[in-house]
């Protein structure tokens, strides 16, 4: 019987979740054939919607900016030993917050309510997962139980506050009042004609910025380096004067905040009002981001843009192949995040024991 040994750390990184996705396509292309179609055109024409012209590579990047937030929340709660499964209605319900400030300084330029909307974004949705963290914290409640549940009555209390209470009279559509141009975070066509009509504006730069903040709160803090001991080892954390509680609450109002970032890209710089359902499923893919990504920032980048190339450029296959319904793009898509978060380790262990065959010669075996 061949001994298991640890993979090299380029290979647990880097090609274990390529071949993932390899798989899952190569599974996808049989689909893709089954209807008649060929399925290196359709590969050609998902990179092409996603890369190929700047309006569809804008696209992948508004896309790839709402997973880098919920990816990131998930894997800030996992490296304190939670599974945050609430992204989608924490972003929800920040989207209150980000609305509230934004009609109360309505016409304020941009510039000054940027900051306003991610302030209060991220209380809201540090509010909404706070909650659950001292739930656990306090009570012992399951950290995966709370927020899921805590999703679903972020629908339902969003869905009355959007319909019964922010709707302006006279109007048909369940949304609320529109935020003036000049208050809305800008989109990157304004600076670069690169972009042209898509929707990626300048929190995807935000984006950017909180990669980096994860990597040096959780690698180069005190904070982090007590998160990371609670997560791999709550006895020794315990014993070094860590207070469970304390971490667990704080670190889930910080995974909060996080996906709350989700409202100010969808309602403040593209949607400018709040609409019901503006999450559209990114939190839920988030989960899947930071599974991916093995919950580090440079991880849940590029499993972001993969992520966000699979919805953009699934929209072009739509488009260019009839033949291929919208229900066979989300079957591809659900295949990808299968294989790389459900299943994600699924070849682990066949490549664990061919890398120690190839190590045992060398070992005198």
């Amino acid at each position: 019987m061949s001994a298991r040994v640890p993979l090299p750390r380029w290979v647990d990184v880097a090609l274990l979740p390529v071949l993932n996705v390899v798989l899952a396509f190569l599974i996808g292309g049989l689909i893709v054939l089954s209807v008649g179609q060929n399925p290196l055109d359709a590969v050609g024409y998902m990179i092409y919607g996603a890369f190929g012209y700047g309006s569809g590579f804008g696209y992948t990047l508004y896309y790839t900016t709402d997973f880098i937030f919920a990816g990131l929340a998930v894997s800030l709660a996992f490296h304190a030993g939670m599974f945050n499964i609430g992204p989608e209605g924490q972003a929800y319900v920040a989207g209150l917050g980000v609305i509230i400030v934004a009609l109360m300084f309505n016409g304020l330029h941009w510039a000054l309510m940027f900051p306003l909307m991610i302030i209060a974004g991220g209380l809201f949705g540090a509010f909404w997962a706070f909650i659950p963290g001292y739930l656990q914290a306090k009570r012992g409640s399951h950290i995966v139980i709370t927020t899921i549940l805590f999703n679903f009555i972020a629908i339902s209390l969003m869905g009355y506050v959007i319909t019964k209470i922010l709707k302006p009279a006279g109007v048909d559509s369940d949304e609320s009042a529109p935020i003036q141009a000049i208050s809305r975070v800008p989109q990157l066509r304004e600076f670069l004609a690169l972009f042209k009509n898509s929707p990626v504006n300048l929190t995807f730069l935000l984006a950017i910025v909180a990669l980096f903040f994860v990597y040096w709160l959780v690698w180069r803090t005190k904070f982090g380096y007590a998160m990371r001991t609670l997560g791999r080892n709550p006895t020794a954390a315990r014993y070094a004067g860590i207070s469970s509680s304390r971490m667990i609450m704080t670190t889930m109002a910080l995974s909060g905040a996080l996906a709350a970032m989700v409202a100010v890209n969808n309602v403040g710089g593209v949607q400018g009002r709040l609409i019901l359902n503006f999450v559209a499923g990114a939190g839920f893919v988030g989960v899947a981001v930071a599974f991916m990504g093995k919950a580090h920032p440079v991880g849940v980048a590029l499993a972001s843009l993969l992520f966000g190339a699979l919805y953009q450029g699934g929209q072009e296959l739509a488009f260019s192949m009839p033949g291929i319904t919208r229900e066979m793009i989300v079957t591809i898509q659900a295949l990808v995040i299968l294989f790389t978060g459900a299943m994600g380790d699924m070849l682990r262990i066949p490549l664990e024991k061919l890398f120690a065959r190839w190590q045992r010669p060398a070992g005198g075996g």
